[in-house]
């Protein structure tokens, strides 16, 4: 105690705060990147293929998309600290039990059992950020925390690489242990206590929707492993279709049951708030539109212009680059100036991107592909700082958690969708062209029309996510103003002193 007041006697709360969720969102992200790279040892060392060491990553995916609204809604009851933290300790153990595991199949479950602390690391860090600090300042705050995601993202397969090289696989998984300790400790002595918080949730009449906790988890877990798989086992092949239908029967009884229960998980009346609906629409599309880049264009550097994997990691770097330096600058002039311009100004520079991309040939310049790509890391750097400030200015503290939560699945659901959609896309164009529909043997691939027929799938595929971006260009132009934010400080959805 006497430890954490005479550091926040130095450091302002607010910043205290936001490191303690920073370390939380670095190491998800470095940790949930990093793990690819490892695979091919892991089915070496365990004499098994690589579509079953994938369920390694697939089943971290999985587990964490479709937890992340629930455990946003518990953290609303039961104290965001309190998830924050036993979250931490999950994923913690979970390294370690992943790590030391003797079985393939333990392997993927304790990555499994990671992928429950995750959840509740991601669905609760953004929430603390944005319960604490001002309304005026949530843009900027917004664009560093994911600024961090980025960067995290950004070096884990780097860090990966060298870890696998140097020390072997094993040790990939204990990348997470010294973050995961630092994050518990800096939890347990820097964020507010949940007591307080609990006093008052215990007057409330409002009660935890397991049923629609239930709904939403299995309908969405499906629809991410129906979305990771369809392209390989084919999108009309019984098990997708019925798989599809299963989705869609989820997503009703869902909708269903939160318009009947005095108690709903996600407050459909959230949707009838323009900034909170709109925003979240051009969000999912831009993602979308944006991570089929990401994916894609590794292919089209390696197997169609002919470099290197390490020097196509280097041209795609500055894209997110770009990215993380962006978003603390947009959301800071979002803060001053409003959210529309920068989130309209943010799609106009990926759509400009895209048209870009969408023209590339077997020839193109490299100078003009990697200016496409800086412009595609800056026009989302740009666009999502003020898109989420604007989708949060609508939500009541109390509903920070579920709200964030819903943020963040969205955004991780529209990035598995856009690399399912890219691959649809251009492993159909391939076949049509009498190609094998399959990405992974472009790099070596001895016969130049194959490459012709993969650019040509690209080609389309980039044409199809203009038009994505296109629409996301519109909703954010008429998504209007938000409703006028909450202006005090609060954190647990109780105002909070201004700290001296």
């Amino acid at each position: 105690m006497i430890f954490r007041i005479a550091i926040k006697g130095r450091i302002e709360y607010k910043w205290l705060v936001f490191i303690t969720a920073a370390i939380g969102a670095f190491v998800s992200a470095l940790d949930q990147t990093s793990v690819n790279v490892a695979l091919p040892s892991i089915a070496n060392h365990f004499g098994s293929t690589l579509p079953a060491v994938q369920w390694i990553a697939l089943g971290y995916v999985l587990t964490t998309g479709a937890l992340l609204m629930p455990m946003g809604r518990l953290s609303d009851f039961v104290g965001r600290k309190r998830v924050y933290t036993i979250g931490f300790t999950v994923f913690t153990l979970g390294a370690v039990l992943t790590a030391t595991s003797p079985l393939l199949v333990s392997v993927i479950f304790f990555k499994v059992l990671q992928g429950v602390g995750a959840a509740m690391v991601q669905a609760t860090g953004m929430a603390i950020v944005t319960a604490t600090f001002p309304s005026e300042e949530r843009g900027r705050v917004i664009g560093m925390f994911l600024s961090v995601v980025g960067i995290g993202a950004i070096i884990g397969p780097i860090v990966g690489g060298l870890v696998v090289d140097l020390f072997g696989w094993r040790y990939i998984f204990f990348l997470g242990l010294p973050f995961g300790i630092a994050s518990i400790i800096t939890g347990l002595v820097f964020l507010e206590d949940d007591g307080e918080f609990l006093k008052e949730r215990r007057k409330s009449t409002d009660r935890f929707d397991w049923i629609g906790a239930a709904l939403s988890s299995g309908g969405l877990a499906l629809f991410l492993l129906i979305i990771t798989n369809g392209h390989r086992i084919g999108w009309k092949s019984p098990p997708v279709v019925l798989g599809l239908v299963t989705v869609v029967a989820l997503f009703v009884v869902f909708v269903w049951w939160q318009r009947r229960t005095t108690h709903p998980m996600l407050a459909l009346e959230l949707f009838r708030r323009r900034s909170f609906a709109l925003g979240s629409a051009a969000s999912f599309l831009s993602f979308l539109a944006g991570m089929s880049v990401f994916f894609l264009m590794p292919f089209y550097l390696q197997g169609v212009l002919g470099y290197t994997a390490g020097q196509s990691g280097l041209m795609v770097a500055p894209t997110a680059a770009f990215f993380a330096l962006a978003g603390p600058i947009s959301g800071r002039l979002s803060d001053k100036y409003g959210y529309r311009r920068f989130a309209v100004l943010g799609v106009f520079i990926s759509l400009a991107s895209m048209a870009i991309l969408s023209g590339l040939s077997e020839d193109s310049p490299l100078e003009l592909v990697i200016t496409a790509l800086i412009m595609q890391g800056l026009g989302m750097g740009i666009f999502f700082s003020p898109n989420a400030s604007s989708v949060l200015s609508t939500v009541e503290p109390e509903r920070f958690g579920i709200a964030t939560a819903f943020v963040n699945m969205s955004r991780n659901a529209s990035n598995l969708v856009g690399i399912a959609l890219a691959t649809t896309v251009v492993t159909a164009v391939m076949a049509s062209q009498g190609f094998e529909p399959n990405l992974e043997g472009i790099a070596s691939a001895a016969s130049n029309e194959v490459r012709v027929a993969f650019t040509l799938g690209l080609q389309t595929s980039y044409r199809l996510m203009t038009g994505f971006l296109a629409a996301a260009l519109i909703l954010s132009a008429v998504v209007g103003k938000p409703s006028p934010p909450i202006s005090a400080r609060v954190a647990h959805g109780r105002a909070m002193p201004t700290e001296a």
